[in-house]
């Protein structure tokens, strides 16, 4: 009887319910878990398991492995339950026009926005590998047509603190957290009447009785219910963040604008009487002190924090390259584009590019709770997938000129590439052939979000590295090889499991920036070895650094970025699902369907560059001398072997592009610089030398479209146009991919 009932429980266990796939992902994420960690504990295969969480076309587990998969499953939803679904805060359509930008004392009606990069020494515009995958589609958040009207005001003392003024019908609420039910942030103002008032998303707007900025602070953590719920399970909730106007920064008694030695120093003196202010009232400011992105807090008493972050417009916070004229707008549309960015990506945290290197941290954690120890209480433990709480040295090859790793190193060495690991973006270009010259045009096409694209999937190092001399190349371990890739030939090379010849003088070398043929060791990222490999070469590498210790870090940061760029083209009016032509008529233009909401696609993509960037951080001033620490190696996201990796993966995938669409076409790029490759053709548009067949693109090859690894137009120039250039500089090799978006050729040396 006991064998009838052992089989009717199996029976019934392989049946177990589970939930949906999306599901099963943000359970397992939530925890840390890795594809490989849950395969190993179900013994079964990691595509297995990759399959179960297929948003595409799940598979389903079965017998014993069903059991065991929902047993986790059940256990992971009661540690991580699943948020209430909220609503976008912010409306997805602006209206009105950019407002000049005054002192915005009365709420007006009109729209305004900064954009993203990597400074020199930490960004590299890099292609990306693709994902042809769809995402599920966006709904649109409905837009707000009007400002909120101000309610009729009786009297002073009648006045309710924190009262909300009246928001437009139609106006999304809030977060459902009711901690946070007033959104993320708050555009602080001061209304004709002398009136404080704090725009929020969703058109809501708040009366301000504070009078000090103290009393802004404490207002802000008891009254105004702003925040932002954590981005994974052991992480913490966002900080409110208040964006002071210049007519809030009058009445709180700060400047309008910053001295030019305060500009420098990125923050007021200590001796100013707001930060004295402030010190009096026991609150304290990070070591960015009283600046431009300011955390005013208190020590964090158990799980509790008090802490207001401040954004401040005049003192150049939003940057102009990533984020527009959004300073100048005034106060509801401003908290409209902010909340927008808030809600798709995360609370702005300073820059785009600390803001893009803090959702690295927020989607993994250092650390999480452990399980409760024999006197209940939990503790601090390393959260499995993450970097952890302490910064690890890299590899010598690794470390940039001036590191402490390198201090034994004669003062002037200059390192070579058997030295050093030179992981950067294209910049490459060659004169064009006869037959290019006959030739009508010049088009550009530019990889979308190439730098988010190629930390898709990859395998990336967690912890310290490991030496190893003569090492078998394993393409799966992350690392850096020292290994002489010379030999390898482009004009015969693997396409797949076919040969192919190619004209080898007419494609850049994968190996370099430059696009020169490596002359001898050098050290590569995994990704740059393993296309050697994939090219049909055998490589012998020398010496390495691995990671046996790693994971795909970068997947869920992907993921979150990716869905907040498509969520906003599809709000521009360009989706993910559109046939070509029909794509290149939706980009046309796009930006200027709603040049507010453009502001926050250029945001999304300078986070991307900036956070990658920020993993490589050099010295900012500060009296460093080369052979010192900097402040940025005391972060465990300090990473640069990551961000080599990253941008190695990005330049092999546009490689292979390129390669493939040389052995199918015959035809072959005049130049590469970054994300942006230019064919000569006879149309102007990509359609008319992209090898398009009833619609479907070539496989593995350039494919229009809006999703991260597509591509669109870049620009289209005259033949003539490019020769003239060359000709007038003097530079036959002068990279016209720079130049093709519009034409405008400024300063050659510099590039600009």
């Amino acid at each position: 009887m006991s064998e009838l009932f052992d089989a009717v429980d199996a029976l019934v266990a392989s049946r177990s319910p589970l939930p949906p796939a999306e599901e099963r992902k943000r359970l397992r994420t939530a925890h840390g878990l890795t594809l490989d960690e849950v395969a190993a504990a179900l013994k079964v295969r990691r595509a297995t398991v990759s399959g179960w969480e297929s948003l595409k076309k799940p598979t389903e587990p079965r017998g014993p492995e069903r059991e065991a998969y929902a047993r986790l499953l059940n256990q992971l939803a009661e540690l991580y339950p699943a948020p209430a679904a909220a609503p976008d805060p912010v409306p997805s359509t602006f209206t009105g026009r950019p407002a000049p930008p005054t002192k915005a004392r009365t709420p007006s009606t009109g729209p305004a926005s900064e954009a993203a990069g990597m400074d020199a020494t930490e960004n590299t515009q890099t292609p990306a590998p693709e994902n042809t995958q769809t995402p599920a589609p966006v709904t649109a958040a409905p837009a707000t047509a009007t400002r909120p009207a101000r309610t009729t005001r009786t009297s002073s003392t009648s006045r309710r603190p924190g009262a909300k003024k009246a928001a437009p019908a139609g106006t999304p609420a809030g977060g459902t957290d009711p901690r946070f039910e007033n959104g993320p942030l708050a555009v602080v103002d001061v209304d004709a009447d002398g009136q404080v008032l704090a725009y929020c998303t969703g058109g809501l707007v708040l009366d301000v009785p504070a009078k000090s900025l103290p009393s802004l602070v404490d207002w802000t953590l008891k009254e105004a219910k702003l925040g932002q719920p954590k981005l994974s399970g052991p992480g913490k909730d966002a900080d409110p963040l208040l964006v002071l106007t210049e007519a809030a920064l009058e009445r709180y008694g700060l400047p309008v604008a910053l001295t030019d030695e305060e500009r420098l120093a990125g923050r007021l003196p200590e001796g100013h009487k707001a930060v004295k202010q402030l010190a009096r009232a026991e609150w304290k400011l990070t070591k960015r002190g009283l600046g431009p992105w300011a955390r005013i807090y208190r020590p964090a008493k158990g799980s509790e924090r008090s802490c207001v972050q401040l954004c401040i417009p005049s003192w150049h916070a939003l940057d102009s390259r990533h984020w527009g004229h959004a300073g100048q707008l005034p106060p509801a549309d401003l908290a409209r584009l902010l909340g927008t960015y808030a809600s798709r990506v995360m609370t702005p945290r300073g820059s785009t590019a600390v803001t893009g290197l803090e959702l690295m941290t927020a989607l993994h954690p250092p650390t999480r709770a452990s399980e409760p120890d024999t006197d209940g209480r939990r503790h601090p433990e390393h959260n499995p997938g993450s970097l952890g709480k302490d910064p690890v040295d890299p590899a010598p090859c690794e470390a940039p000129d001036g590191h402490p790793v390198l201090a034994d190193l004669p003062r002037f060495h200059v390192r070579g590439p058997s030295e050093k690991l030179f992981e950067e973006a294209y910049d490459w270009a060659r004169p064009m052939t006869d037959a290019e010259c006959t030739l009508r045009h010049l088009v550009g096409i530019d990889v979308n979000m190439a730098f988010a694209a190629g930390a898709n999937g990859l395998v990336v190092g967690l912890g310290a590295p490991t030496h190893v001399k003569a090492p078998a190349f394993d393409p799966k371990l992350p690392g850096s090889w020292l290994v002489d890739l010379s030999h390898v030939d482009l004009s015969r090379v693997k396409v797949g499991k076919e040969w192919v010849e190619l004209d080898g003088s007419l494609l850049p070398s994968p190996f370099t920036p430059k696009g020169e043929r490596p002359e001898g060791p050098a050290w590569y990222a995994t990704p740059t070895v393993a296309y050697a490999v994939e090219l049909g070469y055998e490589v012998r590498p020398v010496e390495a650094w691995v990671r046996y210790d790693n994971g795909r870090y970068l997947d869920g940061w992907y993921n979150r970025l990716r869905d907040a760029y498509l969520a906003t083209m599809a709000d521009l009016g360009v989706d993910a699902d559109l046939a070509p032509a029909d794509f290149l008529a939706a980009m046309d233009g796009y930006k200027d369907r709603d040049p507010e909401l453009a502001i926050v696609v250029s945001a999304i993509k300078a986070t991307v560059k900036g956070g990658l960037g920020k993993l490589r951080e050099r010295p900012r001033g500060e009296g460093w001398r080369p052979g010192e620490p900097w402040r940025a190696l005391s972060r465990p996201t300090w990473r640069p072997d990551i961000r080599a990796a990253v941008i190695s993966r990005t330049r092999i995938n546009l490689h292979r592009k390129i390669v493939k669409h040389a052995a199918f076409t015959g035809q072959y790029p005049v130049a590469v610089l970054s994300d942006c490759v230019v064919y000569a053709s006879n149309g102007p548009s990509p359609l008319d030398f992209l090898p398009y067949r009833d619609g479907k693109p070539l496989p593995g090859g350039f494919k229009l479209g809006i999703n991260p690894g597509l591509v669109k137009h870049e620009g289209t120039q005259d033949v003539l146009w490019g020769e003239e250039v060359r000709e007038r500089f003097n530079a036959p090799e002068l990279n016209l991919a720079r130049y093709i978006k519009d034409g405008t050729v400024t300063d050659v040396d510099s590039g600009e």
